[in-house]
C-alpha cells in the first residue's frame, strides 16, 4: 500500500486573532477528487489515456491526489490531453507492475546518513524536511518515501543538524522532501537558525516546486527570511511545461531573484507531457523569460507506478540532440538520471 500523503501541518496561532497567511487557505482549498477535477475541464470520469486505460479511484486512494486550483485554471479546458493534467490525474496505468519499478527508485534508504538526513553526494546533505507537498505528482520518485519515519523536523530538527554538524565534509545542504516551503515561515526560520552554528556551510539549496503550483506561498515573510540568510542559495524549481508558467508565477520568479535567490529549473521527461522537442524548447524559453534557468532534464526515475510516463533513453537522447541544435547552449538542460550508488547525476 502506498501511504498517503502528510497533510500541511497547521501553523501556530496568529498575534491578535489574524487570518492565517493566504497561500495556506488556497492549499486547503485545493482539489482532492479526480471526479472534480475533471468537472472543472468539462471531461468525463472515464476513457481519458491514449493507452485505454482510465481515471483510477484505487491509485488515488493509494497516492492522493492534490493540486491547487489555480493550476487547474491553467490547465486546458475540455483536453484529456492536456500535460498539465497528465502529471496529475490517477490512471489505471499506475496498477500494472512493471518489471524494473520499485518502490525506492534512486536509492534513498542506502543513503540515510542520520534522521531525515541523505547523503549520497560529497560535500552535500539532503534534509528531508517534511512530507508535504501542494501537489502530487504521479510520477514523483518518493510517492513510497516512509515520510512518517524520516522527516528531518522530527525533534525539532535536533537529530539531522547533529548529523550535518559531526561531518566537515559537507558544505552544501539541500532542502527536499516533500516540499519544504509547505512548512510555515517560522518552521523555516527554526530551521535555518540551527544550521547556523554549523561552521563548515557554505551553501543552502531549496528544491520546491511550490512557486509554480502555488505562487502565492511566495510572500514577504518568505523572501524577508530568504534575504537575511547568510549563505548564497539557490533555488532548485521544477516545471516541466511551459503552460505551467503565468503571470503568477512570473511574480513569484521576481520577488525569489529580489531577495537574492539564483533560480534554476529542473524537469523531467515525461510521455504525453513534454516528450517533443517543441514542447522541451518552449519549456526553456519560457522559463528563462521568467528568470530561471534550464538545469537539469531528468530520464524518469523508476518508481512502481510512474511506468506509464517512461521515454526510451535513444528517445531522449534524440530530443536532447534536437534541443541542442535549436537553442542557445544556457538554454539547454544537461540530460541526467540518477543512478544508486553514483557518485553525480549520470549524463546521458
Amino acid at each position: 500500500m502506498i501511504p498517503a500523503a502528510h497533510p500541511l501541518p497547521h501553523p501556530a496561532p496568529a498575534q491578535g486573532g489574524a487570518a492565517p497567511p493566504r497561500w495556506q487557505a488556497l492549499w486547503r482549498e485545493a482539489v482532492r477528487d479526480p471526479r472534480e477535477l475533471l468537472a472543472l475541464l468539462g471531461l468525463p470520469c472515464d476513457g481519458l489515456d491514449p493507452d485505454g486505460a482510465g481515471i483510477s479511484y484505487d491509485a488515488a486512494a493509494q497516492f492522493p491526489l492534490r493540486v491547487p486550483r489555480g493550476f487547474v485554471a491553467r490547465m486546458r479546458h475540455g483536453d484529456p490531453a492536456d500535460p498539465l493534467l497528465r502529471q496529475v490525474l490517477p490512471l489505471d496505468a499506475e496498477l500494472r507492475p512493471m518489471p524494473g519499478f520499485g518502490l525506492d527508485a534512486v536509492g534513498d534508504g542506502a543513503a540515510k546518513a542520520g534522521h531525515g538526513v541523505i547523503r549520497k553526494y560529497r560535500g552535500r546533505a539532503l534534509l528531508i524536511a517534511t512530507g508535504s507537498c501542494a501537489v502530487n505528482c504521479r510520477y514523483c520518485f518518493r510517492r513510497h518515501f516512509p515520510y512518517a519515519e524520516e522527516t528531518a523536523a522530527a525533534a525539532g530538527w535536533r537529530d539531522s543538524v547533529a548529523a550535518i554538524a559531526a561531518d566537515p565534509g559537507i558544505d552544501e545542504v539541500i532542502l527536499s522532501g516533500g516540499d519544504p516551503w509547505s512548512l510555515a515561515t517560522p518552521k523555516l526560520a527554526e530551521l535555518t537558525d540551527a544550521l547556523k552554528a554549523v561552521p563548515h556551510l557554505k551553501r543552502l539549496r531549496v528544491h520546491t516546486r511550490l512557486p509554480v503550483v502555488l505562487p502565492e506561498r511566495v510572500d514577504a515573510a518568505l523572501t524577508a527570511w530568504l534575504a537575511a540568510l547568510p549563505w548564497p542559495v539557490a533555488v532548485v524549481l521544477h516545471a516541466n511545461h511551459a503552460n505551467e508558467f503565468d503571470a503568477s508565477v512570473d511574480a513569484a520568479m521576481q520577488r525569489l531573484r529580489a531577495a537574492g535567490a539564483t533560480l534554476l529549473n529542473q524537469a523531467v521527461l515525461l510521455r504525453g507531457v513534454n516528450d517533443s522537442v517543441e514542447a522541451l524548447a518552449a519549456l526553456s524559453e519560457r522559463s528563462h523569460a521568467a528568470g530561471v534557468l534550464p538545469y537539469y532534464l531528468h530520464q524518469l526515475d523508476r518508481v512502481q507506478g510512474a511506468a506509464h510516463f517512461e521515454v526510451a533513453d535513444e528517445d531522449a537522447r534524440a530530443l536532447h540532440r534536437a534541443l541542442a541544435a535549436r537553442l542557445s547552449g544556457y538554454l539547454v538542460p544537461k540530460l541526467v538520471r540518477e543512478v544508486a550508488g553514483d557518485p553525480g547525476k549520470r549524463p546521458l
